[in-house]
């Protein structure tokens, strides 16, 4: 067997091993049920509430913030946390060392990260459709955006956490500068409501960002298209999402690569020995 072919197998495996792991641990079982169960209290809070001045619900406008959320955490935040944490264990340069490791480390990344927004588009569209009788009235067309929105947005997150995780010096960083950019681009780049009520001065910032188009892209698959009117230009703006979301897809694809490559080349038994010692001597 081609011994590509034979990491990218082994790194699939590993990648739903991990996943199954992570969803039958109990810490984070509680960590899970905790936060998708707040998630989904709001969506039945909202659900008899109505946008003012529209028919549109409160909860089906929450509905695909939630969905755009996931993949941002689940690609970019998680995905950066995961590196830096396993750079300090040890576990990259075990893959580094082994042949053809590092693609099989890899691949398990997107695997497991893939895994991760699925099951939060399990929780939220089965709540959606619970609560909501408008998502099951979404249209072929609607769903299939709404895949192609979730498959783009993970190629544009998921290279950028990597970067990010290959870039910060211990797991502790790794949090920091991933979820403080992460918090900011949320913050700003209305993924749960459009920014026309923002400050003029922001839209061309938020819009620089893979969030606001996530969110635009979300809200354009679930939404009627009576709510485009309260977003920019008063249209979904498909091909600029599209667009915008294939290019830092594109470049992240193009940068991550050589990062994670420099980063490992860096790698060795001292440093990792080093970094344990650091982080044991900070916990006293």
């Amino acid at each position: 067997m081609n011994p590509q072919l034979h990491a990218v197998r082994l790194g699939l495996s590993r990648g739903w091993i991990e996943f199954r792991q992570s969803i039958t641990t109990r810490a984070d079982q509680i960590w899970m049920a905790l936060i998708n169960g707040i998630f989904l209290l709001v969506l039945f809070l909202q659900r008899d509430a109505t946008i003012p001045g529209t028919n549109i619900s409160l909860a089906l406008a929450t509905l695909p913030g939630l969905l755009g959320m996931n993949v941002i955490l689940a690609g970019w935040m998680n995905t950066a946390m995961m590196l830096a944490v396993e750079r300090e264990d040890g576990t990259l340069l075990r893959a580094k060392s082994t042949p053809n490791g590092m693609i099989a480390y890899l691949v398990a990344r997107v695997v497991f990260a893939a895994l991760n927004i699925v099951l939060g588009l399990v929780i939220f569209l089965a709540a959606g459709l619970i609560f909501l009788d408008a998502v099951a009235s979404i249209g072929v067309g609607g769903w299939l955006i709404l895949i192609a929105i979730i498959a783009l947005g993970l190629l544009a997150t998921l290279p950028w956490g990597a970067i990010v995780g290959s870039l910060v010096k211990s797991s502790a960083s790794g949090f920091g500068f991933s979820f403080l950019p992460i918090s900011a681009m949320i913050a700003i780049s209305g993924i749960f409501y459009p920014i026309s009520g923002l400050p003029d001065w922001l839209h061309p910032v938020a819009q620089v960002f893979p969030v606001y188009w996530l969110g635009l892209g979300m809200r354009s698959a679930m939404l009627p298209d009576s709510a485009a009117l309260a977003e920019i230009g008063q249209s979904w703006r498909h091909l600029e999402t599209f667009g915008m979301l294939g290019l830092w897809a594109v470049v992240g694809l193009a940068v991550a690569p050589r990062v994670l490559r420099r980063m490992a080349q860096r790698e060795s038994g001292s440093v990792v020995e080093e970094r344990r010692q650091r982080a044991m001597n900070a916990g006293f």
